[in-house]
């Protein structure tokens, strides 16, 4: 099992960690929260629990940090504007945003405050602006405006629309030197990262009497913990499914929706990301920017069995031209190159799939080591509304 810098061996394969009262046999160390999953989810709730001062182990299956969802994605720094009012994704994102350019700054993340441009090409498309104004207002984001099609042309002289919504505090990050400073701030404060350190399984009880979680890894090496947060990203439900003793009829199925990207040949003429106004199956094909300034179109929703099925098809790039003609209708033919897929879970109860454990002295007939949001939508789609386009 390899560590990263700072985590001494106490042993043949075993991580760093502290000995304490690790008396149960087997287990090679205690340590008080061990995180899996060392994505960008994984590195910050590693972060802030070091910074409390937990004694604090992020597990990561791969060879690197950030190499599965984290990696796979419109790096884009969302205003909150689509989610329900009152909902913890609405109440967080405009939190978030708003910590997030702050430790940035601070920490000298690159990114850019680019803003973005929701497009209405149609009159009846002009006439729902209103409603996702009304929407933002409510979740907090203020700063929305407005403007004509003359004025949206102004600003970005290839775009064609009817009129558009104006959100200046959209932007971008690099989500890679984001995920490289949450881990510098980990360990810095204590927090350990280890690399190829696949969980096998999660015993409750089965570790020592103040550390009664026991995690056992793929290369035999047994950790006795507090608590366990679970934040494997795609891998979440299958790590749920290793504790042992758990009711499995809680546990979601793993549901994949592939989103594909195409990246644009050249350069491109917009400077703001462009969104088309939301339809009921997601916020439609998308023009993104990265911080070098090539654009990337998507992502769109295709329905696979495989997480690990991330090669695009060139053939569907053929129905991305209609959907960004749209608003940009100088696309040139063949301009759209297959680019890059991420991946998420989409389907019922995907609450349980992050699930925080902790010891419960009456485990398993009170599961109050169990947390999740049930109050989550029993369906939703890929952007946590309630829809029809998610499988049964």
């Amino acid at each position: 099992m390899a560590g990263a810098a700072g985590a001494s061996a106490i042993g043949a394969g075993a991580i760093g960690v502290t000995t304490g009262s690790a008396t149960t046999t087997g287990v090679s160390g205690v340590t008080g929260v061990v995180v899996i999953g060392a994505g960008v989810v994984g590195l910050a709730v590693g972060r802030e629990l070091a910074l409390q001062g937990l004694e604090v182990m992020v597990l990561e299956s791969e060879n690197a940090i950030g190499t599965g969802t984290s990696s796979r994605n419109s790096e884009v720094i969302h205003a909150g504007i689509y989610y329900p009012a009152g909902s913890l994704k609405a109440r967080l994102c405009v939190q978030g945003k708003q910590m997030l350019y702050a430790y940035c700054a601070e920490r000298g993340v690159a990114h850019q405050r680019l803003g973005k441009l929701i497009v209405a090409t149609s009159p009846e498309q002009v006439a729902q602006l209103a409603g996702i104004q009304a929407k933002a207002a409510a979740n907090g984001v203020h700063d929305l405006r407005q403007i004509s099609a003359a004025e949206a042309r102004a600003i970005e002289p290839a775009l064609r629309c009817d009129a558009a919504l104006l959100s200046p505090s959209t932007g971008i990050v690099d989500s890679h030197g984001l995920m490289l400073a949450l881990q510098g701030d980990m360990e810095n404060a204590g927090g350990l990262l280890a690399l190829l350190s696949p969980v096998q399984s999660i015993g409750v009880g089965q570790g020592t009497a103040s550390h009664p979680l026991r995690l056992c890894t793929e290369d035999g090496t047994e950790l006795a913990a507090r608590f366990v947060v679970n934040a494997a990203g795609l891998n979440a439900v299958a790590v749920a499914h290793r504790i042992e003793g758990l009711n499995k009829a809680l546990l979601p199925q793993a549901s994949y929706a592939k989103g594909n990207y195409f990246t644009l040949a050249g350069k491109a003429p917009f400077s703001h990301l462009i969104y088309p106004v939301p339809e009921h199956a997601g916020l439609g094909v998308h023009l993104t920017l990265d911080l070098g300034g090539q654009a990337k179109f998507g992502p769109d929703v295709q329905w696979v069995d495989d997480p690990a099925d991330l090669v695009v098809d060139p053939r569907r790039g053929d129905a991305f031209y209609a959907e960004v003609r749209k608003y940009w209708p100088e696309l040139p033919d063949g301009a759209l190159q297959a680019g890059y897929a991420g991946m998420r879970h989409c389907g019922r109860r995907l609450q349980l799939a992050h699930a925080v454990a902790h010891s419960a002295s009456s485990w398993p007939s009170q599961p109050d080591w169990l947390r999740w949001r049930a109050s989550w939508p029993d369906r939703f789609c890929r952007c946590s509304r309630p829809c029809t386009c998610c499988p049964s």
